[in-house]
């Protein structure tokens, strides 16, 4: 029988409640997921903090928008520093240095462990990872440690899905050895090639999050058990599918309690929280 858990949920929506959604999302959110329209509704803190406990989940990773700084993933992070960190979306790759100086400024006051996008979801899919408006933010991240995470795979909105395979990640961990990468959201259909480089680069990892554990593919649970044993992050993409879900198919697979434990929390430890100092989970804001 499994151990109880320890965990870090590393991506979370909080800010789901803040503003309308786009149509898309209740089209995933009825064709997909089905689920009712209260996954968009306003989240209560004490509410997500009673559903981690009741897990075992230590920290969540909130999903901020640098153009909405004072939104509810501020707030939660703001109040509780020491349970939720954030993951800087909104990234203006056409501008880069006006972004570039927004997203130092949001680092620098708030407990931010990762700077996020999805290449799908913006610019009208038309760029790549391994396009040069990619580069500015890669360099940054470099000079601060900190991790960029992508989406990677089929999204389930209609809009292009090309430019979310992970071969373009190939040339990205080429020109940038020293970038810390994460692809976000699993790699459907492409788990293979996403594992072939993880292999080949040391640096790039892969989050599960919006997949439901149990519908992983064995080709990762593979990895997983063997050579992947420190590159694969749990995550839930709450509300989506939830934290209690999540973690209790995570339980369920067939994994040694060493490499489930690397899963839930000590992949997360290492890659998002170890550049994290303790005077910045205490006060928020990111290491420099």
């Amino acid at each position: 029988m499994a151990k109880a858990p320890r965990a870090h949920d590393c991506l979370i929506n909080v800010h789901f409640g803040d503003s309308e959604q786009p149509e898309y999302m209740f089209r995933v959110k009825n064709e997909y997921f089905k689920r009712d329209d209260s996954i968009f509704g306003k989240w209560d803190m004490s509410q997500v903090l009673d559903e981690m406990d009741a897990n075992g989940v230590e920290r969540a990773v909130l999903t901020a928008n640098l153009s909405k700084p004072g939104g509810s993933p501020a707030k939660f992070a703001e109040a509780r520093p020491d349970r939720f960190a954030l993951t800087a979306g909104g990234f203006d790759f056409l501008r880069p240095m006006p972004s570039i100086r927004l997203l130092e400024s949001f680092i620098a006051s708030n407990p931010v462990v990762s700077v996020s996008s999805g290449p799908s979801f913006w610019g009208d899919g038309r760029y790549p990872p391994d396009d040069a408006v990619y580069f500015p933010l890669y360099t940054k991240a470099c000079e601060w440690g900190l991790p960029v995470c992508l989406n990677t795979g089929i999204p389930r909105p209609p809009i292009p899905a090309e430019v979310q395979n992970p071969i373009h990640l190939d040339r990205v961990c080429i020109r940038f050895p020293e970038l810390k990468l994460c692809m976000i959201h699993g790699a459907d259909p492409w788990w293979d090639t996403a594992i072939r480089l993880m292999l080949k680069y040391p640096g790039l990892h892969l989050m599960t999050s919006a997949w439901a554990p149990k519908y992983l593919p064995e080709s990762l649970l593979h990895y997983l058990r063997t050579r992947g044993k420190t590159k694969v992050i749990f995550a839930s993409d709450a509300p989506v599918l939830s934290i209690t879900r999540t973690i209790g198919e995570a339980m369920a697979l067939d994994l040694p309690d060493e490499v489930r434990d690397n899963y839930l929390y000590g992949n997360a430890q290492r890659f998002f929280f170890d550049r994290l100092p303790a005077d910045r989970v205490a006060k928020g804001g990111a290491a420099g």
